[in-house]
């Protein structure tokens, strides 16, 4: 709520939220829409949407002037009755989160999902020029808050879209989008037909928002040839094309950029570009669209961490993991190393904490926690004594998310530490690439 002092200047004024005001405040003048207040803001100031669509806060610490410019008027949002088109291939568009396909009530600032293909078309209207379009939500969650039994979910609702579709689209938020992609890879299996994993950076009501661009590049790439699970992200910071990147093989690398998303170790595996409507592929190792039954397999073990090794690490912490997670994954130093030096009064080596996590049936995996590159543990003595003791991952190239992600799947299927140590060094759905190419790293 408002403070007090601020309700009774609204009321004063006859200001409700939604209304258009002007604030002038210390020489500067702000026009915008007056927006509801967030929990966690100071009651004594205001949020206004500027006409350029940014939202900024205003408080009322000093003296301010606010005067009522036009009250809100509700819009009604005209029934579209969609036709399909007979002509026209269908792509299925599934709501896993994020703000990609939400309606914007700029009247009350409400932003609500909007999955029916009546809002996907009203808010997305270059849709129906590429194809009909389907679309529900399967939940409404931030991007954080998804965990791996929401994974199962898509996975299945996946599978039963796909046999009434010629392509699937799932909307998520970008932070964990490439957690979510790689278990898809491992549960979607043998795949006939796209399907694609698209967020946006920016939220609809923004100017820069590459929330349209994204997903229409999405629904491209959901009727192109890549029978694979792939990430269909801004492949740049202006809005020439997207990138296609293989699900096992994608991270998001920055905060804030549009084009965040980037192929680890590989090239992506095509661009689509945006005003062409066009697809160049730029890979041709994909499965290609076809006929063929889908393996679903949902079977997974979420017990499992994700450790980043540091200075300093605590060789009682790496004990402990063992009361809490049936796998570990390493995210090592250089080509995969962990602190191993027992000669030095200030080293703390934690290798016989992990060797004792493998003697009591814990798989321990390295990744490289540089993203790029591969693991080689058999250069240096700190690496031979790990793959000695039995640490997985020499020679794989996975990202520490897909390492991970990979090990609840494995776990979910054996508990055999030798079948386990198997299933992870082979190569399912391109998670590991058979050689490293200079063009992998951007």
């Amino acid at each position: 709520m408002y403070s007090k002092t601020l309700q009774n200047l609204f009321k004063a004024k006859k200001i409700q939220i939604g209304d258009k005001i002007k604030v002038e405040k210390e020489g500067f003048e702000y026009i915008g829409i007056l927006m509801p207040k967030p929990e966690t803001q100071d009651p004594n100031s205001i949020v206004l949407k500027l006409e350029n669509g940014y939202n900024v806060g205003i408080g009322f610490e000093k003296e301010v002037k606010i005067e009522l410019l036009e009250k809100r008027k509700k819009k009604e949002f005209e029934k579209l009755k969609i036709k399909s088109d007979p002509k026209k291939l269908t792509v299925s568009v599934l709501g896993c989160g994020g703000t990609i396909a939400s309606k914007i009530e700029y009247e009350t600032g409400a932003v609500y999902p909007a999955f029916t293909p009546e809002d996907l078309i009203q808010n997305f209207p270059k849709l129906k020029e590429l194809a009909n379009v389907k679309g529900r939500m399967l939940f409404n969650l931030f991007s954080e808050d998804m965990s791996p039994e929401h994974w199962k979910i898509i996975a299945k609702e996946t599978a039963k879209e796909i046999k009434n579709s010629d392509g699937i689209v799932l909307t998520h938020g970008t932070d964990t989008l490439h957690y979510t992609s790689a278990a898809l890879s491992f549960m979607l299996q043998n795949l006939p037909k796209p399907v694609v994993l698209v967020g946006s950076q920016r939220s609809s009501d923004r100017p820069s928002s590459d929330a349209e661009m994204n997903l229409i590049c999405s629904v491209l790439t959901a009727l192109s040839d890549i029978a694979e699970v792939v990430v269909c992200m801004h492949g740049e910071m202006s809005d020439t094309f997207n990138h296609v990147h293989s699900g096992v093989k994608v991270r998001k690398m920055h905060t804030s950029r549009r084009d965040t998303f980037k192929s680890i170790n590989v090239l992506p595996y095509a661009k689509v570009w945006y005003e062409k409507r066009e697809i160049e592929y730029l890979r041709n190792d994909f499965k290609k669209r076809g006929k063929r039954d889908l393996i679903l397999d949902t079977k997974i073990n979420p017990n499992v961490c994700l450790i980043w090794i540091h200075p300093g690490i605590k060789p009682e912490f790496v004990k402990s993991l063992g009361k809490f997670y049936d796998g570990v994954v390493l995210a090592g130093t250089g080509l995969g190393h962990v602190q191993t030096n027992k000669k030095d009064k200030f080293c703390t080596p934690i290798i016989s904490e992990i060797e004792n996590l493998i003697n009591s049936g814990i798989p321990v995996a390295m990744s490289p926690q540089t993203i790029f590159g591969r693991i080689n543990m058999n250069v240096y003595e700190t690496g031979r004594k790990l793959v000695k003791i039995g640490v997985m991952g020499n020679y794989c190239d996975w990202t520490p998310e897909t390492a991970l992600v990979k090990l609840m799947w494995v776990l979910g299927h054996t508990k055999n530490m030798k079948k386990i140590k198997e299933m992870m060094e082979k190569n399912y759905v391109g998670e590991i690439s058979e050689r490293s190419i200079p063009e992998g790293f951007i």
